[in-house]
C-alpha cells in the first residue's frame, strides 16, 4: 500500500460517497460495505451470561466472567466463534485477551455496555481493554465502552497516561468497528506494533476538558485504515505516532477537540520513521488544531514524509495549518532543537474559518529544515473580530499553489 495517486484518490471519494471502507492494497483501492457483517458457515457462538455467568446488573464486577470467555473461546475453539456480550451493563475491571488464539476469526460482539470499575488499583497495565498478540480478530456489536473517567481525570498528566478504554497491542488483520466509546480514563483507542487493520463507523464522546483523551493513537503500525468516526474529546481526535507507515485516516467528524495530528514525534529515544501518511475527507468544527504536526525538542535522528491532508473542511479552527518542532519546548530556550526531518507534507483543498490572525504557522527547526512543504488551494477566512489572515514560517522550503485561492494571508511563507 502507498500514498494513493489521482486515480486512486476517486475510487477512494466514490468509496466514502458510498458509505463505504476504502482499502488501500499494492495494486489498487477496494471498497467494503460499512458495517458489512459476515456470517460465518459453522462459526461458534458463546454468551458471557448463560455461558460464564456474568451479570449485567451495572454492580456484579464481571472481570473474571469476560477474561474466562475469552480464553475458552480463543483457545479452545477451532475455526469461526464468537464471544456475545449482549446488552446488559457489565462493571469489569482490567480485561486482557490475549492469543494467539485457535478460533479464526475471533470476533467479540459487544452489545450492551461495558463499564469500567472505578478503583484505580484495578489496572496494572496500561489498557483497560487490551486484545494482544491476536491474527484475525474482529470487534464489533454496536453496544458502548464507558471509560467513566470523570473519577480519574484529576490523576493525568504527561508523563503517566491514565488506563486506554481499548488497544489492539500486536495485532495482524485486525477489525474495530460500531462500537461506541464514552468518557475514556486515558486515550479511548490505541493500535499500536501491529499490522493490516481497518477501524471504521466509531462514535467517541468526551467533554472538552478532559485531559489525554484522545479519539484514537496509532503508534508502529503498517497497512491501517481509520474511516467514518465521529470523534469529540479534550485531546487529539486522531493521533499519529512515530513508526506508521502507509495510514489513511478518511471522512473523521472531529470537535471539540485538538484536532489532527501527526506526533508528537521525537519524545523517546527508540522511537523510528514515519510515512506514507494520508488524511482526507475530514470536517473539524470549534477545534484548537486542524492539520498538524509536531515534534520535541533533543529528539533522536528520524525522518516524516510523505504526508497528505486533504479535501479538508475548518469551521472555527484556531489553528487551521501547523508545524510545530519547538512541542512543549517554550520553556526551555536553549534546548537542543529537533532532529525530526520533516518533508515532502501537502496541504491541499483546505477551506473554512479561523478566528485566529494566523491561518498557517510552520515553525520548522532549526537544525532539519522542513523540506517539500506544499500549500495548495487554501482557501481559510478570518472569523469574529479578525479581519485579516497572516502565516508564519521558519526554517521551511514552502511552495505555494495560488490557482484560484485566498493567498492573502499566505505571504509569510513565500
Amino acid at each position: 500500500m502507498g500514498i494513493p495517486g489521482a486515480n486512486d484518490r476517486v475510487i477512494i471519494r466514490a468509496c466514502l460517497v458510498l458509505g463505504m471502507v476504502c482499502i488501500l492494497t499494492i495494486n489498487r483501492v477496494q471498497c467494503v460495505p460499512v458495517g458489512a457483517r459476515r456470517l460465518l458457515a459453522g462459526e461458534t457462538v458463546f454468551d458471557v451470561v448463560k455461558n460464564f455467568g456474568a451479570k449485567g446488573d451495572g454492580r456484579t464486577d464481571n472481570t473474571d466472567s469476560i477474561n474466562t470467555g475469552w480464553n475458552k473461546v480463543c483457545k479452545t475453539v477451532t475455526g469461526p466463534a464468537r464471544l456475545v456480550i449482549p446488552p446488559g451493563n457489565y462493571v469489569a475491571g482490567e480485561l486482557v485477551w490475549q492469543g494467539p488464539c485457535t478460533a479464526k476469526p475471533m470476533t467479540v460482539e459487544i452489545q450492551g455496555n461495558l463499564l469500567a470499575t472505578s478503583d484505580p488499583s484495578a489496572y496494572q497495565g496500561k489498557a483497560w481493554i487490551s486484545v494482544e498478540r491476536v491474527d484475525d480478530v474482529i470487534v464489533t456489536g454496536g453496544g458502548t465502552i464507558n471509560g467513566r473517567g470523570k473519577a480519574m481525570w484529576q490523576y493525568a498528566n504527561d508523563e503517566s497516561h491514565l488506563p486506554t478504554s481499548f488497544q489492539f497491542q500486536t495485532v495482524g488483520f485486525g477489525k474495530l468497528y460500531n462500537i461506541n466509546f464514552l468518557d475514556s480514563m486515558g486515550f479511548h483507542t490505541k493500535v499500536t506494533d501491529s499490522h493490516d487493520v481497518l477501524v471504521w463507523n466509531l462514535t467517541i464522546t468526551a467533554p472538552a476538558t478532559s485531559p489525554n483523551t484522545d479519539g484514537i493513537h496509532v503508534s508502529s503500525t503498517t497497512n491501517l485504515n481509520i474511516t467514518d468516526l465521529v470523534v469529540g474529546t479534550g485531546d487529539d481526535c486522531v493521533s499519529i505516532g512515530h513508526g506508521c507507515k502507509n495510514v489513511l485516516v478518511a471522512r473523521v467528524f472531529c470537535g471539540p477537540g485538538h484536532g489532527l495530528s501527526i506526533g508528537s514525534l521525537g519524545k523517546r529515544p527508540d522511537e523510528t520513521d514515519l510515512g506514507q501518511i494520508t488524511i482526507i475527507n475530514c470536517t473539524l468544527t470549534g477545534t484548537t488544531n486542524g492539520a498538524r504536526i509536531k515534534t520535541y525538542h533533543s529528539s533522536p535522528k528520524m525522518q516524516a514524509t510523505g504526508i497528505y491532508f486533504q479535501d479538508i473542511v475548518m469551521d472555527q479552527v484556531r489553528n487551521p495549518i501547523i508545524i510545530d518542532q519547538h512541542y512543549h519546548s517554550k520553556s526551555n530556550s536553549k534546548a537542543v532543537p529537533s532532529s525530526v526531518k520533516i518533508s515532502d507534507v501537502h496541504f491541499r483543498n483546505i477551506k473554512g474559518t479561523t478566528p485566529s490572525p494566523t491561518s498557517v504557522t510552520l515553525n520548522c527547526s532549526s537544525a532539519f529544515p522542513c523540506e517539500g512543504i506544499e500549500l495548495a488551494d487554501i482557501n481559510l477566512q478570518p472569523l469574529g473580530n479578525v479581519v485579516s489572515l497572516n502565516s508564519v514560517c521558519s526554517n521551511a522550503k514552502v511552495s505555494v499553489v495560488r490557482g484560484g485561492l485566498n493567498t492573502a494571508g499566505l505571504s509569510g511563507c513565500v
